[in-house]
This record gives C-alpha cells, sequence and structure tokens, in this order.
C-alpha cells in the first residue's frame, strides 16, 4: 500500500461533513500563500503582537496559546491550504503543528475539512508531504 493509505497523526483529522465546526475557523482558501496562512491564523488564533509571521514564531506563539487550553482549529476549504506554495511549505506547517500537539501542552487538534469529494487528493498531498511520517492503516470504515 501507498503513503496515501496511511493514517494520519493522531492530533490530525479529516472531515467532509458540511456540518457547523466545532472549534477556531481558519480559512484554506485565504491561507493559499504562507503570508495568506500567517495573517489569517494571527486574526483567527488571535496571536499576539510580537508574532513575526514565520514558523518558528507561530510554533512558539502557538504553544503559548495551548498554555491556556485546549485547542480544536477547523481548516475550511482546506484542499486550498498552501495550495500556490512549494509542497515544502504544507510539509513544515504540518511539522510544526505536529511539534507543538507533542509538546506536552494541553491538547492541540486539527481538523482538515472539505467537500468530501476532495478529501481524497487531500489526504494524497499531506500523505505526500508527511512521507513516512504517518502512522499506520487507516481505521476500517463502514
Amino acid at each position: 500500500m501507498g503513503a496515501a493509505s496511511t493514517r494520519p497523526p493522531a492530533w490530525l483529522a479529516y472531515d467532509g461533513a458540511p456540518s457547523e465546526p466545532d472549534g477556531v475557523l481558519v480559512s484554506g482558501a485565504q491561507a493559499r500563500t504562507r503570508a495568506g496562512l500567517h495573517e489569517t491564523l494571527a486574526a483567527a488564533l488571535a496571536l499576539p503582537d510580537w508574532y513575526g509571521r514565520n514558523w518558528d514564531a507561530f510554533a512558539d506563539a502557538l504553544a503559548d496559546r495551548l498554555d491556556a487550553g485546549p485547542l480544536t482549529v477547523v481548516v475550511t476549504d482546506a484542499a486550498d491550504l498552501l495550495a500556490d506554495e512549494p509542497p515544502a511549505q504544507l510539509g513544515t506547517l504540518l511539522d510544526v503543528l505536529g511539534a507543538v500537539a507533542a509538546g506536552g501542552h494541553e491538547t492541540l487538534r486539527v481538523v482538515l475539512r472539505d467537500h468530501p469529494a476532495r478529501l481524497p487528493a487531500l489526504r494524497a498531498r499531506v500523505a505526500a508531504v508527511l512521507g513516512g511520517r504517518l502512522t499506520g492503516p487507516p481505521p476500517a470504515t463502514g
């Protein structure tokens, strides 16, 4: 089986449900570029003024935010997330989120939400940038 058949880390989930999201909304459509993502994150998560709109500053600001309690980030139109950037940028974002999630702070959950027809391509894109860092086969559905 290929990388696309592996399960994402525990902090990452996919959702094709059109229901009202439960968490802080981040628009993938507004985060097609790294600059757009950082602006969107700053606004959605009410990050502090010192947030420098780079990966290191995001890791620090998100870790500080998690000190206040658990956080669920719901990325709507997730297939658009960093779509105008090289694939490595999505990998870096996921690496930062994974490191913060593993950092001993409160629970971080990231939900990638999109139309069900777009989820397979999104899963494949995430699997491609994370490569062997995903864990195990997908859970059985049915």
